[in-house]
């Protein structure tokens, strides 16, 4: 008998709340027979058996023996994506090229993918982005003077979320792409120093992916010099993109081995944020005291305290404006990390429940949030309670 089929009987059955006895009531089998089993004691095993404990455990038996092959997903949406992002000239039409969209028309649809993409909702996003790509570039040859440089601006704001989910995505070339473009378009916007150091952002956050981490806080460091905000400017969108640069160039400075320099800069963005006064959410940045406060536990957590990262989250202060539910959703899902491997496994899986509670859609596709439930339910030696099964259900280890 494999290791798989005797790891996936005992995590499934945990994972349903059910004891060997009620599995073994279930499948109309022996409680010996799941023991031995389980255990790996049994050399071999009926497939009349296996049929009947997957069907007690409700999964197929390819996925009780581990045969499931990795599924592909959205390739024709993806597919789209790169056509919309890297087009090839001269026949990038809009889908319907006899409607005429207006710069507010335009202008709303940009927000909606916007805000699903925030929202985590990717499907969403991969059948939006596309069409506004290239209703946006074709509203650019349609126009000219203040509506074309209008123009220029929702293009470079579509661009951004076609970054952020490529990168998302594990694509990360045509998330570079993408963030490249948004720069290019940036600069022929209405209002290009804002919507260049947002592309910039993007930039940051694309060369941190592939490593190249002294580009990255050079980029971040040299546009937010460039952008700061006076000490009695106000203007939120000037200071969340200034503070949101310098989490890139903190998270650079990090993953380049110097973490003294990332916490410099981290303070730099946590004063800006206290001055700002509230955190808000919008195309342009995400920042405030509370988002601040956020980065500061994931860098704590990141530089491996996770005891000092715990108690810092116990001491955030509250939102005293929006900041988005995948935010607060990621926040919990690394604390959950942090408690398993100081073993406070019902810590654990109270973050994981706020989580799920905060974002479902997004904290389900969360490769961490799925880490952490599977060693949860691997270190589980007993029946957990309804609250453990929903979670091992929802993060997809049952």
């Amino acid at each position: 008998m494999s290791d798989t089929l005797r790891e996936n009987i005992a995590r499934l059955r945990k994972a349903r709340n059910l004891t060997q006895e009620a599995l073994a009531e279930a499948a109309g089998v022996g409680v010996d027979t799941v023991g031995r089993l389980e255990r790996g004691t049994r050399s071999a095993s009926r497939a009349s058996t296996i049929k009947k404990l997957a069907r007690a455990l409700d999964v197929s038996t390819d996925a009780l023996e581990g045969r499931l092959a990795t599924p592909r997903g959205t390739d024709a949406d993806m597919a789209r994506l790169r056509q919309a992002i890297t087009p090839v000239h001269g026949i990038d039409r809009p889908v319907d090229s006899d409607r005429v969209d207006t710069i507010e028309e335009l202008a709303e649809d940009a927000h909606v993918v916007w805000r699903a993409y925030v929202d985590g909702r990717h499907a969403d996003v991969l059948h939006r982005l596309p069409d506004l790509l290239t209703t946006a570039r074709h509203l650019i040859q349609e126009t000219s003077g203040d509506a074309n440089a209008a123009a220029h601006h929702l293009l470079s704001t579509a661009y951004r979320p076609g970054a952020g989910i490529s990168g998302r995505l594990g694509l990360d070339d045509l998330a570079w792409t993408a963030a490249d473009r948004a720069a290019d378009a940036a600069r022929e916007s209405d209002t290009p120093d804002i919507d260049t150091a947002v592309a910039a952002r993007y930039l940051t956050w694309t060369l941190i992916r592939q490593r190249r981490t002294a580009e990255a806080e050079h980029v971040a460091v040299t546009t937010a010099e460039r952008i700061e905000p006076r000490m009695l400017d106000r203007d939120p969108h000037r200071a969340g993109v200034f503070g949101n640069l310098l989490f890139n160039a903190a998270t650079a400075a990090r993953q380049s081995g110097n973490p003294t320099r990332a916490d410099d800069l981290l303070t730099i963005a946590t004063a800006a944020a206290i001055r700002s006064g509230t955190d808000t959410t919008s195309e342009t940045a995400i920042f405030g005291p509370r988002v601040a406060a956020l980065q500061r536990v994931e860098h704590t957590l990141r530089t491996g305290d996770p005891e000092q990262a715990l108690h810092l989250a116990e001491h955030l202060p509250d939102s005293t404006g929006t900041v988005p539910a995948f935010w607060e959703s990621g926040h919990h899902i690394h604390l959950a990390n942090a408690a398993t491997t100081l073993h406070q496994n019902k810590r654990a899986l109270r973050h994981l429940a706020r989580a799920r509670d905060l974002a479902p859609a997004w904290a389900r596709q969360q490769p961490l949030a799925t880490t952490t439930m599977r060693h949860l339910l691997d270190d589980a030696t007993r029946r957990q309670g309804r609250l453990f099964a929903d979670l091992a259900t929802h993060y997809g280890v049952a």
